[in-house]
Order: C-alpha cells, then structure tokens, then sequence
C-alpha cells in the first residue's frame, strides 16, 4: 500500500497551510500542532512531514522545540524541513528527534554542502526536496524557477546516495485539483527505484488510491484533511485494508 504522510506546516508554532507556497495565503488550523500529531497518530499513521515555514524565511531552523514535542509525545517517524542551511541546523533537528530532514532550496544553491550532508548523515536520513514546475526545479517559496531540468537533478543526487525524493508540482499545491499523477509515472519510468513520494494537489482518499495503483510509494497531503475532504477515519480505514 502506499505510504500515507500527513503534513504540519508550522507558522508561529501554529498548524497553518499555504496555496502554492504563497506566506499570503495562510490558514490557521490548529494552534496546537502537538494535538494535530496525536490526532494522526491515533489514527494509525506512522508519518509525518513537518515543514519549519518560518525557518524557511529565516534561512535557518527556528520551530525545533514544535519537533521536539512532537517526536518525545508520540511514535510517529518525522522528517523535518523548511530553512535548514548548516550543519548545525542538521544537529538541532536530529537532537531534537527527527529521523529523517528534507533538503531544497539548498540543493540547488548550495549543492556541495547538500552533498556533504549525503555523505556524513547517509541517503537514508537525507530527502532530497524537487519543487517542480513545467518540469523545471524551483526554489525560494516556488518565487524561483531555476533552468534545471527536474529529471537530470534527481538522478544526479540519486548517484549520490539519495534514495527518497519529495517532489511537489508547483501548480498543484493546496489546490485540491489531484496530483499530477501523470509527472509521477514518468519520473518513475526513467528512474525505476527512487523511494517517490507525491506532493500536492491530493483532494480526496480516490486521489490516493489512483496514486497507489499507479505504483507511487508514498504521498504526504495535508489540506484536504484540514479542509475535512478526507476524514482521518478514511485514513484507517485504508491503513487498515492494505
């Protein structure tokens, strides 16, 4: 079955969502992203993304203490993301209980620190983060489109020892129009066994099901739970099927 992973983006230490990654269009969710958690928890999740938007801004990690709490009150595996520039930063979401962090902006403006992180950490414990549009890497908040070609990217970190990739279709994100299901295959097509997992645009469990049966490993979603499009019950009830 396809893994299901939550997501929690992080604003003030509040459970917000953006469109299209825009600051402008925020909702509030929840104030308390630990409640959030335990919901999913509950729920019989395993995953969760959790995305320091704040960090993000500040260009270094700044809600560790929301991560914190998270991973020490219930057992879900988190990856954390969103403004990690250093190694300190690394150290911090580690120390604070990630298992795993997602990597961005930074591999592609920073590609040799990205790449020590590979090495010193190991491409299990590091996401390569791929913000696409028109099939081209973007970055900054999706406000840079970059000349990178999205397949030739991956594979270059994929030699590298990457092997779980998350990979957001700009146009999709918090619309709640389906996911570019379409990208996905291709992008498995040419690169057979990287660990996919799909990114935006997911607005029903029929969604996710289209995503498992076309052979995607994985897809975080967010607002559609948020908006009450899908219902944690529905959650487990496939958790429970597969």
């Amino acid at each position: 079955m396809i893994e299901i992973i939550p997501a929690i983006d992080l604003i003030d230490g509040k459970c917000v969502r953006l469109s299209q990654g825009d600051y402008a269009q925020k909702t509030v969710y929840n104030e308390n992203p630990l409640e959030v958690a335990k919901m999913f928890a509950d729920a019989g999740i395993r995953r969760l993304h959790l995305v320091d938007l704040d960090g993000a801004k500040a260009q270094h990690i700044v809600n560790h203490n929301v991560l914190e709490r998270i991973t020490c009150e219930t057992d879900l595996i988190v990856d954390f993301g969103g403004g990690l520039k250093s190694d300190e930063d690394l150290r911090i979401a580690f120390e604070c209980g990630a298992s795993m962090i997602t990597g961005g902006s930074i591999a592609v403006k920073n590609q040799e620190v990205f790449s020590s992180w590979i090495t010193k950490f190991g491409g299990d414990k590091i996401i390569l983060g791929a913000d696409v549009k028109d099939e081209k890497i973007a970055v900054g908040g999706w406000m840079e489109t970059t000349d990178l070609e999205l397949m030739p990217f991956i594979e270059k970190y994929l030699q590298k020892g990457i092997s779980k990739v998350i990979c957001t279709d700009i146009s999709k994100d918090g619309m709640l129009q389906g996911p570019a299901i379409e990208l996905y295959k291709k992008m498995l097509t040419e690169m057979p066994d990287m660990y996919l997992i799909a990114s935006g645009g997911v607005s029903s469990i029929r969604d996710i099901e289209l995503l498992h049966e076309a052979a995607i490993p994985a897809v975080i979603t967010g607002k559609a739970i948020y908006e009450g499009r899908i219902k944690l019950k529905e959650l487990s009830q496939l958790i429970i099927k597969n």
